[in-house]
């Protein structure tokens, strides 16, 4: 893998970063601007097939479209354990670049997938390559300035999460009118594209570590024992990505249901609802800033389970728009303060951090995605509900139990 990820890339033009060396001054709003968009075309890939799955079902039959939304973020998983750490020992820009090219190849294993069984494969693939997305936020962090550190990441992750919540519009549209897989083969260019524009305006940037890959690795084990500000903050965004990926999954089915009878168009378009939240990302990085980030997330847990309780108990589109609006302001503060958090520990393992903070948020919502499926099967949406809240009530109390004090 070390041999793949330092062959020779295209430098252009773009500027040089020294091992150790921290931007002092503000990021070009440009390049701000690029990783905030190739973010979000990077973590776009890993749900496109959520408003697909009634198409995906209809294809390759119900057992396929339950292991699909499942396999997806657990390659997600795979790919920041084994993959986002090379940053901090590799050119960050290099493994950008190589990790959207095998982005394109697991797109097009989707779209040409013949049977459910290699389109689950394919979708693992997918999940593994774009955590790419991963990539670019701590190398936003590292390029930043401490006093803007907060800011930045803000950005970066709104940008990150439109890709998210705009995945849901097209998918459903492009399938509603043409088809799941030519969503897929829509994907194969955009990657390309993405790769293209950024080999032009990255600059090139040596992780600080000189680790081997396999003390990197053992290294991780170590980060997670000794600091538990990370592990709090990584089980945490586990349970409300667990909440948030339980709405996401079983949506498309829910709306094809009494009283709604809506198609995956407009399932996908309840990810245009959602940007509204996106607005938490750039507000809550400049509050992180200045005011320090705990009390942000214990008002995001409270009101990850307040949606959950109108998504429940409130029976109608009018619900179920104002929860998914609650939902995704909610989730998407708590995630980026907790970033501030781990961001602040270790400067010079700040890929491995996130490795390990996103690994488990990730394997949060891969467990959402496989419980939602399940309690979906047994008794329909108050199943949901509940399990969301569930999630979102285990959230609340580890950000209360770690408030009492010593």
């Amino acid at each position: 893998m070390q041999d793949v990820m330092t062959m020779n890339a295209p430098q252009m033009n773009a500027p040089q970063i020294k091992s150790g060396e921290t931007a002092q001054r503000p990021l070009p709003p440009m390049l701000t601007f690029a990783m905030a968009a190739s973010a979000g075309l990077g973590a776009a890939n890993i749900y496109y097939n959520q408003p697909m799955l009634g198409h995906i079902e209809a294809a390759f039959g119900t057992g396929i479209g339950g292991l699909v939304p499942t396999a997806t973020p657990l390659g997600y998983a795979l790919g920041l354990f084994c993959l986002v750490p090379l940053s901090d020992i590799l050119d960050r820009k290099r493994v950008i670049l190589v990790q959207f090219g095998l982005l394109a190849l697991a797109l097009a294993l989707a779209a040409w997938s013949p049977n459910g069984w290699v389109l689950v494969a394919a979708s693992f693939l997918i999940g593994v390559s774009a955590c790419v997305a991963q990539q670019i936020v701590p190398f936003a962090a590292h390029l930043a300035p401490a006093e803007k550190r907060g800011a930045v990441v803000g950005i970066v992750m709104a940008g990150l999460l439109s890709g998210i919540l705009l995945s849901r519009t097209l998918a459903g549209f492009v399938a509603s009118h043409y088809g799941w897989r030519e969503m897929f083969w829509l994907a194969v260019p955009m990657a390309l594209g993405t790769a293209l524009w950024l080999a032009f305006v990255l600059p090139s940037s040596r992780g600080e570590s000189r680790l081997g890959y396999g003390r990197l690795m053992l290294s991780l084990l170590h980060l997670w024992r000794e600091l538990p500000a990370l592990r709090r903050a990584a089980l945490i965004q586990a349970c409300l990505f667990g909440a948030f990926s339980v709405f996401w999954t079983v949506l498309a089915l829910r709306l094809q249901q009494p009283p709604f009878g809506l198609g995956a168009e407009v399932a996908g378009l309840f990810g245009v609802v959602g940007l509204v939240g996106v607005a938490a990302a750039p507000i809550t990085g400049r509050i992180a800033d200045a005011k320090g980030p705990q009390r942000v997330i214990l008002l995001g847990c409270l009101l990850v389970l307040l949606s959950w309780m109108i998504l429940g108990l409130w029976p109608s589109l009018v619900g179920m728009v104002l929860g998914v609006i609650l939902l995704d302001f909610a989730a998407q503060a708590v995630l980026v303060s907790n970033q501030h958090v781990i961001y602040a520990l270790r400067a010079d393992a700040r890929a491995r951090l996130n490795t390990l903070f996103m690994s488990m948020m990730f394997l949060g919502g891969a467990a959402g995605s496989a419980l939602a499926m399940l309690a979906w099967q047994w008794a329909g949406w108050m199943a949901v509900s509940a399990l969301g809240a569930l999630f979102a009530l285990a959230g609340l109390l580890l950000q209360l139990s770690a408030r009492r004090p010593a």
